[in-house]
C-alpha cells in the first residue's frame, strides 16, 4: 500500500483531477501502482471517457511498467503522478536512481525481459527523462 493516503487532488478551477501516491519501493507495491492508476481512471471516466477503450489498459499497461522497472532497477521509494492534461494523460514516476532506462534486448530462452521500456514509448505519445540530483522523473503522455 502507498506511504500515504492517495487522494484526489482535483484543480478546483479547472476540474482536471490529479493523484499522487507514494510507496516504499516493495515488489507488493506495483500492484499498488496500477491500483492507485485504476483508482484515478475510474474518477477520470466519471468526468471523461476516454477516446478508445484501449487507451484504459494501455494506461495501466504503462504504470505497471514504469512501477516494475523502478522495483526492479532503482532499489527503494517511488512516487507515481497521474494528471489529466488537454488531450491526454501525464504519467510521473520519480525514483531513486540517476541511470536513465534503456532499451535492453528481448530474449525469451532467458526467461523473457526487457520488452517494458519498448511497449512504454509504443503505447505513449512522448516519453522523457529528467535525472535529478536524487534520481529520476520519468514523463509519459498517453492518449486518453
Amino acid at each position: 500500500m502507498p506511504t500515504e493516503p492517495h487522494g484526489d487532488d482535483t484543480l478546483a478551477t479547472e476540474g482536471i483531477p490529479s493523484r499522487t501516491a507514494r510507496f516504499a519501493g516493495e515488489l507488493h507495491h506495483v500492484t499498488g501502482a496500477r491500483l492507485a492508476a485504476e483508482e484515478f481512471l475510474d474518477d477520470l471516466a466519471r468526468r471523461a471517457l476516454p477516446a478508445a477503450p484501449e487507451h484504459w489498459d494501455d494506461i495501466l499497461l504503462v504504470v505497471t511498467e514504469l512501477a516494475a522497472n523502478a522495483v526492479q532497477y532503482a532499489p527503494g521509494p517511488f512516487v507515481l503522478c497521474l494528471r489529466r492534461t488537454f488531450d491526454g494523460v501525464h504519467v510521473t514516476l520519480s525514483d531513486t536512481s540517476t541511470t536513465p532506462p534503456a532499451p535492453r534486448p528481448f530474449h525469451p530462452s532467458r526467461g523473457g525481459g526487457g520488452i517494458g521500456w519498448h511497449l512504454i514509448h509504443t503505447l505513449s505519445d512522448q516519453v522523457s527523462v529528467v535525472v535529478t540530483g536524487q534520481g529520476k522523473d520519468i514523463h509519459v503522455f498517453l492518449p486518453w
